[in-house]
C-alpha cells in the first residue's frame, strides 16, 4: 500500500483497539471502510476524467491536423484546376490565333529577309489550298475515275 507493512499494521491495529476501545471500534472501522471506499471512487473518477480529457486533446489534435491536411489538399486541388484551366484557354487561344512561323521556317507568301533559301526548297505549286483536290491535301490516294462496265470490257479486250 503507502509504504506500510504488515507488522506495522498490526501496531496501528493495537493502537487504535487501545484508544478506541473494544465498543467504537467495529463502527470506526466500518467508516474507515467506507471512507476508503469513496476515496478510491474519487481517485478512479479523477483518472477517468483526466483520460477522457488527453483523449478529447488527442481528438481535437487529430481533427486540427486533418483539417490542414484537407485544406492543403484543397489547395493543390484549386490551383491544379486553375492551372489546367489557364492551359486550356491557352489552347483555345492557340487553335482560334492566326497561323504564325515556328522559328526556321516561313508561312506560304510571307518571305523573311534572307529567306531565298527556304522559298526555293519549297515545291512550286500554282494552285492555293482552296484550289487543291483533296487526295493532296491529305495523304489519302486519289479516286479511281469512274468509268462505265462497257469501258472496262473494253479496256480488258
Amino acid at each position: 500500500m503507502f509504504g506500510i507493512d504488515f507488522p506495522e499494521l498490526v501496531v496501528i491495529a493495537v493502537v487504535a483497539l487501545i484508544v478506541i476501545g473494544p465498543e467504537h471500534l467495529p463502527r470506526v472501522a466500518r467508516t474507515m471502510g467506507h471512507l476508503w471506499g469513496r476515496a478510491q471512487r474519487y481517485i478512479n473518477n479523477v483518472k477517468v476524467d483526466i483520460s477522457r480529457d488527453m483523449a478529447l486533446d488527442e481528438l481535437r489534435q487529430l481533427q486540427q491536423k486533418t483539417q490542414q491536411e484537407i485544406s492543403g489538399v484543397e489547395q493543390s486541388m484549386t490551383q491544379s484546376a486553375q492551372e489546367w484551366e489557364q492551359q486550356v484557354r491557352e489552347f483555345e487561344r492557340d487553335a482560334t490565333a492566326p497561323p504564325q512561323a515556328m522559328p526556321g521556317q516561313a508561312i506560304l507568301g510571307q518571305d523573311k529577309p534572307g529567306d531565298e533559301m527556304s522559298r526555293q526548297e519549297m515545291p512550286r505549286n500554282d494552285m492555293t489550298r482552296h484550289e487543291m483536290p483533296r487526295h493532296e491535301m491529305t495523304d489519302e490516294q486519289p479516286a479511281e475515275p469512274h468509268t462505265s462496265p462497257e469501258q472496262k470490257n473494253i479496256s480488258k479486250t
